[in-house]
């Protein structure tokens, strides 16, 4: 009886501990990270926001069938709608934040739900990732903690702009006169401070012409513009904002080769419809993301080519899909940076991943090997600079195709670097926020 009692109980316990077992490697497989998709497939700007979403989704889908996650953890991910809409977007990153191990960061897709939800990531300790928009000031990582405007801001854009003006006015933009047409939102209103900056310091004229929300009647803007005459004019659009602006350009008689739209408002869909009416429209591109790239093969193996693609297979390439797939990458790049130092094959909390995206280091040969060499050059982080380093190229609309049109530029920092102190430090000021040491 005895030796039955304890033949028995050695049975149970070796069930226990191969349920245990089974329980521990169950855990392990499961193990998941959540990547929340702010999006905008609806609304005025859902031209941008389609291909952007899909090129984020898309990439998210390659790391999983081709990689099996990152390093063995596969991602989760879920889309919010919010139709360009602050208000919808603070309830979409309530109800995202806190889930899974906590949220690995949130790309708004946004400047105006960025501003909403900066306020937020400081007590929810939650990263906003903000590939080429956002704050621009953002980038002072001793204040803005949570905050990473990776690759480039609106300031940088606009300083690229006028580099690339200055170079065809033979290095002068003295007594020249600079138009900013541009949505009348935080979006819209980034480059002012920067553009002001420099009109004081080099001698040129600042022209500014907000455009209602959404856009689509321009006509006295650019009327205003035929009469005023400005040299060059930055146009600060996106959505449906672009073509309507483009075609009353055409108009108006405005020469298109005079205009310099931001990234937003640099994409196939602005100008496919239009075609010769748009030519010699330039844009500038975030790093160079109207190239083609090896990864977009891989996506086309390993997503579109199983029936798995988010969105139309002759949209993988386009400028706005580039985009989504660069910024999801960077996402991945910070997930697989914070497990070297917190552990690899677990899920993350939202300030392990908010680390990763600090020590981002992504150099040639690591941009290369992920797929992503001709689009982008090396991007590395730190605790006091939240951006990285900026690369941008210049592209040109010749009726049919983009063109690029400059090498690689970046920023002078000259009239940046003292307006991202100005402003981040009215911004500790304001919110009471005390600045880090680095």
């Amino acid at each position: 009886m005895q030796l039955r009692n304890l033949a028995r109980a050695a049975a149970l316990a070796a069930a226990g501990l191969s349920m245990v077992t089974a329980s521990t490697l169950a855990q392990a497989q499961a193990a998941e990270q959540f990547i929340p998709l702010l999006v905008y497939r609806t609304g005025q700007f859902a031209p941008l926001g389609i291909p952007w979403a899909d090129g984020k989704q898309d990439y998210l889908k390659l790391i999983n069938a081709r990689d099996g996650g990152v390093n063995g953890v596969k991602l989760a991910f879920e889309e919010c709608e919010t139709a360009y809409d602050a208000a919808k977007g603070v309830e979409c990153y309530e109800r995202l934040k806190g889930k899974g191990t906590g949220a690995s960061g949130f790309d708004t897709q946004s400047t105006g739900i960025t501003f909403a939800v900066t306020d937020k990531a400081f007590v929810d300790k939650v990263s906003v990732e903000t590939a080429g928009y956002g704050l621009s000031q953002s980038v002072d990582g001793t204040v803005f903690e949570w905050n990473f405007p990776l690759m480039g801001t609106y300031w940088t854009a606009t300083d690229v702009m006028l580099q690339d003006i200055a170079k065809k006015e033979k290095g002068s933009l003295k007594g020249k006169k600079i138009a900013l047409v541009y949505h009348d939102s935080p979006y819209g209103k980034e480059p002012i401070p920067l553009l002001q900056k420099r009109a004081a310091a080099e001698g040129f004229e600042v022209q500014l012409y907000p455009v209602t929300p959404p856009g689509v009647e321009q006509k006295s803007t650019w009327l205003q513009i035929r009469q005023a005459r400005p040299d060059y004019v930055l146009f600060w659009s996106a959505g449906v904002m672009t073509p309507a602006g483009i075609r009353e350009a055409q108009a108006s008689g405005y020469p298109r080769e005079k205009i310099y739209g931001i990234w937003w408002a640099g994409s196939d869909h602005d100008v496919k419809d239009i075609g010769d009416g748009a030519k010699g429209y330039n844009a500038i591109t975030l790093q160079n993301s109207a190239a083609k790239d090896k990864v977009l093969d891989d996506i086309k193996k390993f997503v579109h080519d199983k029936g798995q693609g988010t969105g139309p297979a002759n949209g993988v390439g386009s400028i706005a899909y580039n985009r989504g797939i660069m910024i999801s990458m960077l996402q991945v790049e910070a997930i697989r940076a914070a497990q070297e130092k917190y552990g690899k094959g677990k899920s993350l909390t939202s300030e392990q991943v908010r680390w990763g995206f600090e020590n981002l280091d992504l150099t040639a040969d690591k941009l290369k090997a992920l797929g992503f060499g001709e689009m982008m050059r090396p991007v590395k982080t730190s605790c006091a600079n939240h951006m990285g380093n900026d690369w941008a190229k210049i592209i040109q609309w010749d009726g049919g195709k983009w063109n690029i049109t400059s090498d690689w530029y970046q920023s002078d920092k000259t009239h940046i670097n003292a307006l991202v102190k100005e402003f981040a430090e009215k911004y500790a000021k304001d919110k009471n926020v005390k600045a880090r040491t680095c």
